[in-house]
């Protein structure tokens, strides 16, 4: 069984609550439906019921009817959501006005949703920008406990067996933090051993925290962030098995990770690799899977209470099923 199908047949054990506010999207209306037939999830859609089940008889979808629609104009629960928006908002300024018109927002109203206790995780992006998705997230839901940064893990399955955990390797982060400084580096460390435990099956993540140098072979500033950031995810969690500075090849090469690295626990057996920066991230793995032939399955948001999580715009049927499996097994965790 693939890494993806045991995501999977996870979600299907206990079925969460994911909330699709772009109900009016083609590719996310046909990935509700097969999420529906498959009972991978309860899934709530936001909008118009007259329009969503027009849109889906249009493109022959079956298992529409199974969802739970909720219409932001017409539900009974708007204004309660609307209050509990202004209580949350209202220290920034929101008056009881402002709340009434932006709940009326599927982003904002799904995570509404997720914050009373009625739904568990929520999936946009297919039509929004990950502003948007993030901005309703951060506002209701806030950042888990011991958390003050989001960020975005991708989960890379590659044909080299030899590295990471049977060629999987958790990275991150691949989405959010242009420059992180080494606290926010070090609670990125952290959420992505996390998600590589909870979400890959990791049973020992070990985290090697990327750079240009290993083991002070080059002197700069900011090789200079990721040891303290090495040195700040230790005292986060005294668990983790982290080292760092680490050049990617000392990282994941045994050989060379012995010759630069010797003595380290994690150089050459690295599964979680920290890029220093979203540049290094998400140039990295993208030229990993465009150039390596890897699966690349992200990115997964984390840091957030309860799961949200942002897809491309230009992302497939596929990418939304597989999504919503995903932020359903993180569902479970959050529990």
């Amino acid at each position: 069984m693939t890494l993806l199908e045991q995501i999977i047949a996870h979600a299907k054990s206990s079925k969460q609550r994911i909330v699709l506010p772009e109900s009016l999207e083609e590719r996310t209306l046909t990935a509700a439906d097969r999420a529906l037939a498959d009972e991978l999830a309860d899934i709530i859609l936001i909008g118009a019921q007259s329009d969503i089940l027009a849109l889906a008889d249009k493109l022959g979808l079956k298992h529409i009817g199974k969802a739970t629609i909720i219409d932001p104009a017409t539900s009974p629960q708007t204004e309660t959501y609307a209050q509990l928006l202004y209580s949350l908002r209202k220290n920034k300024g929101m008056t009881e006005e402002q709340a009434r018109k932006q709940v009326l927002d599927p982003l904002y109203f799904g995570c509404l949703i997720i914050k009373s206790g009625d739904a568990d995780g929520q999936i946009s992006g297919a039509l929004s920008t990950t502003g948007d998705t993030l901005r309703p997230a951060l506002q209701i839901i806030k950042c888990a406990p011991g958390v003050s940064c989001i960020s975005g893990a991708m989960l890379m399955i590659t044909p080299a067996k030899q590295y990471g955990e049977d060629g999987v390797i958790v990275m991150g982060d691949v989405a959010v933090n242009p420059v992180p400084d080494a606290n926010q580096l070090a609670q990125i460390a952290v959420c992505t051993a996390q998600t590589a435990r909870n979400l890959a099956g990791f049973a020992d993540p070990r985290v090697a925290m990327l750079s240009f140098s290993t083991k002070g072979s080059a002197s700069h500033e900011v090789v200079d962030k990721v040891v303290e950031a090495t040195r700040r995810a230790k005292e986060m969690d005294p668990t983790l098995h982290i080292d760092g500075e680490l050049q990617a090849d000392a990282a994941l090469v045994p050989s060379v990770g012995a010759k630069k690295a010797p003595g380290s626990d994690i150089a050459g057996k690295a599964n979680v690799l920290i890029a220093p920066s979203l540049e290094v991230g998400n140039i990295g793995y993208k030229l990993v899977q465009r150039l390596a032939g890897a699966e690349a399955i992200g990115p997964i948001l984390q840091g957030i209470a309860r799961p949200v999580n942002d897809l491309s715009r230009g992302c497939s049927v596929d990418d939304i099923y597989n999504m919503i499996a995903i932020t359903a097994c993180q569902a479970m965790e959050a529990k």
